[in-house]
């Protein structure tokens, strides 16, 4: 936790919560007081370990999101790279904000706002507890690999 905070640049009263959270990829999800707060990270693009960290960060009530989310992890060459939509962190993050009550019902987050995207995604649970995750995609480079 101590590392993470520090590669946010956060202090510890900046930081209302943390968790790991895990349904296949691991994350240490760490919960900010607003989604201003989440978008006025600047973490550093280099880091000596690995990082798989998911910040989140309510919007005020009435918008088009409820969460602004972010996303940063460790490249195979130990660049940090931030995911403009992770359905997985999404994932794992509806499961602890609904099961420690900071979500109560189904929401839009909003992520890859810093690196000019508009991800949108649709976390909802249906009545077996289950969370599904939603979203649209775009095809942004197509090909084929030549058979061997």
């Amino acid at each position: 936790m101590e590392e993470a905070r520090q590669f946010l640049g956060l202090e510890s009263s900046d930081i209302l919560d943390t968790a790991w959270i895990d349904n296949g990829p691991g994350w240490l999800g760490i919960r900010l007081a607003s989604a201003e707060k989440v978008l006025a990270l600047d973490s550093v693009r280099s880091w000596p370990g690995r990082i798989d960290i998911g910040v989140v960060g309510p919007h005020p009530q009435g918008g088009e999101v409820a969460l602004e989310v972010l996303a940063f992890f460790s490249e195979h060459l130990g660049a940090i790279v931030e995911d403009p939509v992770t359905g997985s962190l999404n994932a794992s993050l509806a499961q602890w904000l609904f099961a420690t009550g900071v979500a109560e019902r189904n929401y839009v987050a909003a992520q890859g706002t810093c690196i000019g995207r508009s991800g949108r995604i649709y976390l909802t649970r249906d009545d077996a507890d289950q969370i599904w995750v939603g979203g649209e995609t775009r095809t942004y480079v197509e090909g084929r690999l030549p058979s061997l």
